[in-house]
């Protein structure tokens, strides 16, 4: 059974909608602080640290991309964007999902992933076992 984790964009966070354009943005990004991490190390860190291609395919239709792992320890994780509706309000969401054949590798970066746009765009995430983590400034 694929597993999901929803990164909502919540009243507080940096932005108040997201598409498939600005996710793929914040991956780059993600990838690029990699990349200068990596640098001050002295080796290859983004590889290490994001590896996946960003995939798509006709039958998504700008629903949906995928992240293509680049290695036997890494397979598949899909993402995409909605709105929900909470109380009367939109709330946007970005959706990760594990499908059934991902790794636990997988897994662990899409947790990392979620973590890291989460707290970029300052939003509430709920992680894959359920529980939810508050990047949102809250009162």
């Amino acid at each position: 059974m694929s597993q999901s984790a929803y990164i909502s964009l919540v009243q507080g966070s940096t932005v108040a909608e997201i598409d498939l354009d600005a996710v793929k943005g914040q991956l780059h990004h993600y990838r690029e602080q990699m990349a200068l991490t990596g640098q001050q190390l002295g080796w290859d860190y983004a590889d290490a640290a994001f590896p996946y291609s960003i995939e798509t395919k006709p039958e998504a239709k700008e629903q949906w991309f995928y992240l293509k792992g680049t290695n036997p320890l890494y397979r598949y994780i899909v993402v995409g964007t909605g709105t929900r509706e909470d109380n009367g309000a939109s709330v946007p969401y970005i959706h990760l999902v594990l499908p059934n054949d991902s790794t636990h590798g997988d897994k662990a970066k899409a947790n990392e992933l979620c973590k890291w746009i989460g707290k970029q765009l300052q939003a509430e995430v709920k992680m894959f076992n359920g529980r939810t983590i508050y990047f949102n400034p809250r009162k």
